[in-house]
């Protein structure tokens, strides 16, 4: 199987993946309604991510800076052979999870699931825990009392 359709099979296997045209012959695929990531036919992977977890990649040279909009959180894969499809996976997977995450019934088990099928480093993990929903709640700060 070509690589680029192997890549569309397995995100479309992934609960509540969707598949959409995109523009320059790419197929999106959304979380419900929030874009997990585009592939062109010619093997191109584009993946939005919070600057964070953009800058980490591209340190660690695990993506390349997208050359259309260079100064966002998009980053650019490139699917050269059938040996960069796990990659490829990877990256829509870490995509993926991080609007799962927000939606899961038990976040915290799906969490887990995640650092273990990603094999996460500690700062990959980090990244990753900021999607957890009690991440995200505001510190309730107590009243002085007089």
């Amino acid at each position: 199987m070509e690589p680029v359709k192997k890549l569309e099979e397995i995100i479309t296997s992934w609960p509540e993946i969707s598949a959409h045209p995109h523009q320059f012959s790419a197929r999106e695929f959304r979380f419900k309604k929030a874009e997990v990531g585009h592939v062109h036919d010619g093997g191109i992977v584009d993946i939005p991510f919070p600057r964070t977890v953009h800058d980490a990649l591209l340190e660690e040279g695990l993506a390349e800076v997208h050359p259309w909009v260079p100064d966002s959180g998009w980053v650019t894969f490139r699917i050269r052979s059938d040996r960069d499809v796990p990659h490829a996976v990877w990256l829509m997977r870490f995509s993926y999870f991080r609007y799962a995450l927000k939606a899961a019934a038990d976040p915290s088990q799906l969490f887990a699931e995640a650092k273990e099928e990603l094999r996460l480093s500690h700062r990959f993990e980090a990244l990753l825990k900021q999607f957890l929903p009690e991440a995200r709640k505001p510190e309730i700060v107590e009243p002085l009392s007089a």
